[in-house]
């Protein structure tokens, strides 16, 4: 069943001659893991924003078509009746968390005071956030004392602690080392496991190929294609767009090393297992 249904999107920026998005259409199910791709000025941060209504809501501009994120349309329902079923997290946490709170436990609560919640239901979902994106042994932590990865954890914590039933995440690690990458999405992967819908929107595509189940490939505001990883690594020429494919994903492509499916590997165990067997043989 359609979590997420976006028909016939498009927008342009007021006073700008071209469409950010143009025509876009596609469904995300219940559970899956997005991953969004397209070089810069693709439209994907445009798109993470039209997905949960800053766009029109926040940002004006010519809009058509629709978002509807289970039976509420993203560009006429209030923003604060929209985030109890999506939540968008930001490139920069400094962006995201408030900078007035002491502790990661009370930045978390933030989001939950503000909406209006008990003390006891504020305190469940705290624990719950902080178990699941492993950053409950910070919690005492002052929020600026913490490194990127962790920093971005907490960004999204405060997030999840509403239970949105969707998350989006634009570009949650372009400022982070790989160590803080990887933390991220091992706890992005994490939610989905628990049964969160996930979209990011990520220039990382090794990471990408490792934990997506499906990508959205825009290119000046155009939806490309909207398949599996390896159906999208191994038919497109993504360095005409200006996408650079996993470099072992490279090495097998010029080696015409396949997998059984026919697909170029896509993860680093499978093209080393391949490229070991090819060399072997040779």
């Amino acid at each position: 069943m359609a979590k997420l249904v976006v028909e016939n999107l498009k927008y342009r920026y007021p006073l700008a001659k071209n469409l950010a998005l143009n025509n876009l259409s596609f469904e995300v199910k219940n559970g899956e893991f997005i991953g969004m791709i397209g070089p810069n000025h693709a439209g994907k941060s445009t798109l993470c924003q039209a997905l949960v209504g800053l766009v029109p809501q926040f940002f004006r501009g010519a809009y058509g078509g629709r978002v509807m994120v289970d039976d509420m349309e993203a560009s006429k329902v209030p923003l604060s009746k929209l985030a109890s079923k999506i939540g968008i997290v930001f490139q920069n946490p400094f962006s995201q968390i408030s900078g007035v709170k002491l502790t990661v436990y009370e930045e978390v609560a933030f989001s939950l005071e503000n909406n209006g919640f008990s003390r006891s239901e504020m305190i469940d979902r705290i624990d719950w956030a902080l178990k699941l994106l492993n950053i409950e042994h910070y919690q005492d932590r002052n929020p600026l004392s913490l490194s990127g990865g962790q920093m971005q954890r907490l960004a999204i914590a405060s997030i999840i602690a509403l239970k949105p039933e969707i998350i989006v995440l634009d570009e949650p690690t372009s400022q982070l080392d790989p160590q803080g990458s990887e933390e991220v999405f091992k706890a992005v992967g994490n939610l989905c496991t628990q049964g969160l819908t996930v979209i990011i929107a990520e220039h990382k595509m090794e990471r990408i190929c490792k934990y997506a189940q499906k990508i959205l490939f825009l290119h000046q505001g155009h939806l490309v294609t909207f398949d599996t990883p390896y159906q999208v690594f191994s038919h497109f020429n993504l360095e005409g767009y200006g996408i650079n494919a996993p470099v072992f994903t490279n090495a097998c492509k010029k080696l015409e090393v396949k997998l059984n499916n026919g697909f170029y590997p896509i993860k680093l165990d499978e093209a080393y297992r391949k490229i070991g067997a090819y060399y072997e043989h040779r």
